[in-house]
């Protein structure tokens, strides 16, 4: 493709050579070592390096020019474009290059503070259910076509987006459903996408070392639903229990279902369609419940367990029907999705107790867990937790008080600290605990820590090992190291004598 096609639409701020625009690009890159002769090199700021420092090393392994929006420098001048957005002007181009897949490929994106990986999970589910070839793009991993890929971001950069979804279509793919997280939408990893259908799940205190102000942080949200370039979605599902977003804004394009449990009036809202769980049945085996939608009634059952999983369940069976997608077909998908990764996720090993590990790492999010460990009336929650270094300070007492709020004993630790002291971090947390009288413990060493938590615990407790989910590194100040909270606590467990039968 020449480099004219490559460029529609872009805000080019440089003239270019009529010579150049007729030369075919082989490729794009943000990352120079990916560059290959004939590709064209995105330099733009990044969070830890700025790509303008590899430019020359870019155009030494044979770049046919570098796009940026700085102005060029160091006699590079024949060789650079200059527009006015980096990030999106990577985000049109590689549209341009892929072929505009985004056309042919029905998109979802989910959004919101909690229950993205889990929402995106199910209404993945639920294609896959109905026989689409489908893409997920998360937290946890990425999914192509029935391939697994490690998970770079929560949101990739918009060229390997669309380089996903030329890939999919090119296998038989129809479907791809994302987690748009607030720095993707603010960075423009998304920019120019068309999505058939967008979700919002929930908006509590969060990501704020990077968008500083929660108004900022809604305003991220905002842009999946009216973008800064490309069409509005075909179709929104919104959470209506959620007050913030009942503030979101929307084009009179999109066509908006509410969902909830907590509200009886949506024929009175703004709204196109609705969706509302009835006669909810939460056991230690997971959910029960009937979908009404819009006059529709039909039951649902997932091993899922706790109420934040309806609401999780009702986006996903919002998103599904906006896809054509069947009673049966909807509630297939929900039988196949035994465990979410790191979402309440139990450790068995036989004891008389329950161990389980979830990602919840705000205070909104832990007391969601805590929440649904409560509602399995166990004799004790015992709750162990950290808080980011480097990261929002202004949360973390507002998660010690979730913690000491609503738990028998609680434990405070390191959750990847990074350059901060594990210390101070605790103590940073512990104002808030300290306004309840709850019992807690403070150890710097997650794996002591864990020790300590599953040491404690009896016959009937519930213990809590929160913050870090899925992931399996520990972030300290020289770097991260391999940690696992699943598989430490399976090896406290067994080093105390329990075993599962025939492990």
């Amino acid at each position: 493709m020449d480099l004219q096609r490559v460029l529609e639409g872009v805000p080019v701020l440089s003239k270019v050579p009529a010579e150049m625009l007729e030369a075919q690009v082989r490729g794009l890159a943000y990352d120079s070592r990916k560059v290959e002769p004939g590709y064209l090199f995105f330099a733009f700021g990044g969070a830890k390096v700025d790509g303008v420092q590899f430019a020359a090393a870019a155009l030494q392994k044979g770049a046919l020019a570098i796009v940026s929006d700085r102005p060029s420098f160091g006699g590079l001048h024949n060789s650079w474009l200059q527009v006015t957005h980096g990030r999106q002007a990577l985000a049109l181009a590689s549209r341009n290059f892929y072929g505009k897949p985004d056309q042919r490929i029905a998109l979802t994106a989910v959004t919101g503070t909690n229950g993205k990986t889990t929402s995106t999970l199910l209404i993945d589910s639920m294609l896959r259910a109905a026989g689409k070839t489908t893409a997920l793009i998360g937290t946890i991993e990425y999914h192509l076509a029935g391939r697994v890929l490690p998970a770079v971001n929560t949101t990739p950069e918009s060229l390997d987006l669309f380089r996903m979804f030329h890939d999919l279509e090119q296998m038989g793919g129809t479907h791809a459903t994302l987690e748009a997280s607030s720095h993707a939408l603010d960075l423009g990893r998304i920019f120019a996408m068309e999505f058939r259908a967008a979700g919002f799940t929930n908006f509590t205190r969060d990501h704020l070392d990077y968008h500083q102000t929660m108004e900022a942080y809604f305003a991220a949200k905002q842009l999946l639903f009216t973008p800064r370039s490309g069409p509005p979605p075909r179709f929104a599902v919104i959470n209506a229990d959620d007050e913030t977003a009942l503030r979101l804004e929307f084009s009179s394009e999109t066509e908006v279902f509410w969902y909830g449990i907590d509200h009886e009036d949506f024929p009175r809202r703004k709204r196109v369609g609705w969706l509302r769980a009835e006669a909810i049945e939460s056991t230690f085996e997971g959910l029960r419940f009937i979908v009404e939608a819009d006059g529709r009634r039909f039951p649902v059952e997932s091993p899922l367990v706790g109420r934040i999983n309806v609401y999780n369940i009702l986006l996903a069976c919002g998103v599904a029907l906006t896809h054509g997608l069947t009673e049966e077909q909807i509630q297939k998908g929900l039988a196949n999705l035994q465990t979410v990764p790191g979402r309440f996720e139990r450790v068995e090993e036989g004891q008389p107790f329950m161990v389980v590990v979830d990602y919840a790492h705000t205070d909104d999010a832990l007391r969601n867990v805590i929440t649904v460990a409560r509602g399995m009336k166990p004799k004790r929650v015992i709750t162990l937790f950290g808080c980011g270094g480097d990261r929002d300070r202004s949360k973390r007492p507002l998660m010690g008080m979730a913690a000491g709020e609503l738990s028998d004993y609680v434990i405070l630790t390191s959750d990847n600290p990074r350059s901060e002291d594990p210390l101070a971090i605790i103590n940073d947390a512990m104002v808030g605990l300290r306004r309840f009288d709850t019992p807690y413990a403070a150890e710097p060493d997650r794996e002591r820590a864990i020790k300590k938590a599953i040491e404690t615990a009896g016959p009937g407790d519930v213990v809590i090992l929160a913050g870090k989910g899925h992931e399996t590194y520990q972030i300290l100040r020289d770097g991260p190291i391999p940690f696992d909270d699943r598989e430490v606590a399976q090896r406290v467990l067994r080093s105390i004598g329990y075993s599962r039968p025939n492990s």
